[in-house]
C-alpha cells in the first residue's frame, strides 16, 4: 500500500469519515474516501478510531431476544452456499486499489470534454456520480458552483483554486458556498477522482449547454 502522508495537507473531514465508518456514506463519496484513506496514514488511523468506537457502541448495546422464526431464517441463510470470493485489486500506476476495483482492473475509458480535458465516468445515477478527470497542465475547469458537496482527490499532478493548492493525495471538499475555477498547475497533467451529489452550477453558457451530454 502506497502512502504519501508526509505530503498530504488536505484530509477527509470527521463527519465524512464517521459516515464512511458507519457504512452510511453514499457510494460515490465512499469511493473517494476509500481511495484517500488508502493513500493517507493519518486518515487511515482516524478511520480505525471511528470503527473501534462503533464496535464499542455495538458491544454496549442492550441485547434483545429474537423470535424463533428469525432464528430459523438465520440458520437457513447459513446453510446456503458461500458466495464466490470478491476479486482483490491492487494499485496500478496512479490509481489506488479502490479506483482499480471500480475500473474492474481495466484502464479508464477516457472521453474528451473540451480543451484537452477528458473524463471517465465510473458511476452515475440519481444519487450522484463519481468520475476520473484528466486536465492538462495549465488548463482550467470552467467556473462552477455546487448543489451539495463535491469531493475531489488528486491522483497525479496538482491544481489550484480560490481556496489553495491541492497535490497528490489531497482532497478538496467543496460545498454549495464555493464557486471556483480550478486550474491544473503547469507540468504533469492533473488526474483527479471527483464525486458530486448533484449536477454542477456552471457560470457560463457553453458548459451549461453541454452539461447534459457530459453528465456533469
Amino acid at each position: 500500500m502506497t502512502t504519501l502522508s508526509q505530503d498530504i495537507n488536505h484530509h477527509i473531514s470527521e463527519p465524512l469519515l464517521a459516515a464512511y465508518a458507519a457504512g452510511s456514506l453514499e457510494s460515490h463519496y465512499a469511493l473517494v474516501v476509500a481511495a484517500h484513506v488508502s493513500m493517507c496514514d493519518e486518515c487511515r488511523a482516524r478511520l480505525a478510531a471511528h470503527e473501534a468506537a462503533g464496535a464499542a457502541v455495538m458491544e454496549c448495546s442492550v441485547s434483545k431476544n429474537i423470535s424463533p422464526r428469525a432464528k430459523s431464517d438465520v440458520m437457513a441463510m447459513l446453510d446456503q452456499p458461500a458466495p464466490a470470493p470478491e476479486v482483490s485489486y491492487t494499485r496500478s500506476g496512479v490509481f489506488p486499489a479502490p479506483v482499480m476495483a471500480a475500473l474492474k482492473g481495466k484502464p479508464p475509458k477516457w472521453k474528451p470534454v473540451g480543451f484537452g480535458v477528458r473524463q471517465s465516468i465510473l458511476h452515475a445515477d440519481k444519487s450522484g456520480s463519481v468520475r476520473l478527470l484528466y486536465i492538462p497542465g495549465g488548463e482550467a475547469v470552467p467556473e462552477h458552483g455546487h448543489r451539495g458537496i463535491e469531493l475531489t482527490l488528486v491522483l497525479q499532478g496538482s491544481f489550484s483554486d480560490e481556496t489553495g493548492r491541492f497535490g497528490v493525495g489531497d482532497v478538496e471538499i467543496a460545498g454549495d458556498d464555493l464557486d471556483h475555477a480550478p486550474i491544473a498547475d503547469k507540468g504533469d497533467a492533473c488526474i483527479c477522482l471527483a464525486a458530486t451529489g448533484a449536477p454542477l452550477r456552471f457560470t457560463s453558457l457553453v458548459p451549461r449547454i453541454f452539461q447534459p451530454i457530459f453528465r456533469i
